[in-house]
């Protein structure tokens, strides 16, 4: 498979110059994440102040790179790519979680599915006081957000929490170790469908490697599975395709949104075969006590943070008819594209990145890690919004759980970090129009020769 993508991203050699610059600014980056390795090792949470100085200091330059190969059209050098973002996975690896506690729910999980068969049949509140749990898995209660619930995590995943467990019971570095495997399969199915220059955006994104390599998010594994139907899809192995689609959709529901765009040149059987796939994950947990519809029919009616449009519709209409004007928005926004997409034979790869971007502005939660969805298709159809979002969302770390300040609720923002976030998204957004403007205002000698 290397030797494919190598020839699909062939077309000359890099430079000396390009090579020694894509080095400079690996090592740089290496020597950031492991400078945030440093800080997330002790008790308690990095500094903010440090931790924003650290994700720009590990991203500028990679913006920078890209646009210094973009610009002189060169080939990147595709073995310093891989090899560099193993680095700063490696780091991750080292470093462990900052500012997020899911993890412990998720190797809860992982324990229960290996002792009990399933991780849904009880909530975790109910073993506070259980003599049976081992003393490691108590402490993973004790850091359980939530432990009312049944957890919110969809099939495939809980069999990576399996695995992790099956590894080593307890251990996040067992569950990063897995995640950062998945992901760097992500970056090589990334390598077939767009330039090695697009994909090190993704593969040295700040936000992938935190989220993914430090914190362990799970939402990599539905990404990587939906861009692996996309790959089978452009094959034409319909059969491979649907069952991908079925995992990614079993991983996270964000994946079932692009499902009729991939499978748009199948046949019915493949329909019912990914039906069929999604219907068999579910099915034995279901039977044997629950799954995680519940918890997320929960979080969708109740929980709020870091929201948009959402945010700012609420100001005028209760929650839920804002839930019901969002949703009818994207609903034909969704359509639109469907019917552009299904007459624009020319066009393989859905923009994701729209789909997704369109979601999650209407969704009234903005996790950091949900940009994950958007970026890989940023990375085909890069964008100065979505880079941009990369960067910006990781404001939303600013809560009063991190600031230490008591005047706010745990994961309640001050209105400025919102503003600051969305207004330079809004910005970036704006970029192309500011461009033509100034496009338009030069005259035909400060444009250059006309063709």
């Amino acid at each position: 498979m290397l030797e494919t993508i190598a020839g699909a991203n062939a077309g000359g050699q890099p430079s000396a110059t390009t090579r020694r610059l894509v080095d400079a600014v690996g090592l740089s980056c290496t020597l950031g994440y492991a400078a945030l390795a440093f800080l997330a090792r002790p008790p308690g949470e990095p500094d903010l102040v440090a931790f924003f100085i650290l994700m720009a200091w590990t991203g500028l330059p990679v913006f920078g790179l890209f646009l210094y190969c973009h610009r002189r059209d060169e080939p990147f050098p595709l073995d310093r790519l891989l090899f560099w973002a193993i680095a700063f996975r490696i780091c991750g690896l080292v470093g462990g979680p900052l500012f997020e506690d899911d993890f412990y729910r998720y190797l809860w999980d992982g324990y229960r599915f290996a002792t009990a068969g399933t991780p849904y049949a009880a909530v975790p509140e109910a073993f506070f006081t259980d003599p049976t749990v081992p003393a490691t898995f108590h402490t993973v209660l004790d850091g359980i957000n939530h432990p009312e619930l049944p957890t919110i995590y969809a099939p495939t995943t809980q069999f990576v929490f399996l695995l992790g467990y099956w590894l080593r019971p307890g251990s996040i570095a067992a569950l990063q170790l897995l995640l950062i495997v998945i992901d760097l399969a992500t970056v090589v199915l990334l390598l077939r469908l767009a330039p090695a220059r697009s994909v090190m955006l993704y593969a040295w994104c700040p936000l992938v490697v935190k989220e993914i390599a430090f914190t362990a998010h799970l939402d990599g594994i539905g990404v990587g599975l939906l861009l692996a139907a996309l790959v089978l899809a452009r094959a034409r192995r319909w059969q491979r395709t649907a069952v991908c689609l079925g995992l990614a959709c079993g991983a996270k529901i964000f994946a079932l949104v692009l499902v009729p765009f991939v499978l748009v040149g199948a046949s019915v059987r493949h329909w019912v075969l990914f039906g069929a796939t999604l219907a068999a994950l579910y099915a034995p947990f279901a039977l044997s006590g629950g799954t995680d519809l519940h918890s997320l029919l929960v979080f969708a009616q109740e929980w709020e943070f870091n929201s948009a449009a959402f945010g700012l519709l609420t100001l005028a209409l209760p929650a839920f008819e804002a839930k019901l004007v969002l949703g009818l928005a994207c609903a034909l926004f969704w359509g639109w594209y469907y019917r552009r997409y299904c007459r624009d034979e020319g066009q393989p790869v859905p923009r994701g990145d729209w789909v997704y971007g369109v979601l999650l502005a209407a969704a009234p939660v903005i996790n950091p890690w949900y940009l994950l969805w958007v970026l890989p298709f940023a990375t085909i159809f890069p964008s100065v919004w979505a880079w941009t979002a990369s960067m910006s969302v990781l404001i939303s770390y600013v809560t009063g759980l991190n600031v230490n300040d008591y005047e706010l609720q745990a994961y309640q923002q001050p209105l400025w970090a919102r503003l600051l976030e969305f207004g330079l998204i809004g910005l970036a957004l704006a970029w192309p129009v500011f461009g033509r403007i100034g496009r338009q205002g030069k005259s035909p000698t400060d444009q250059g020769p006309q063709t």
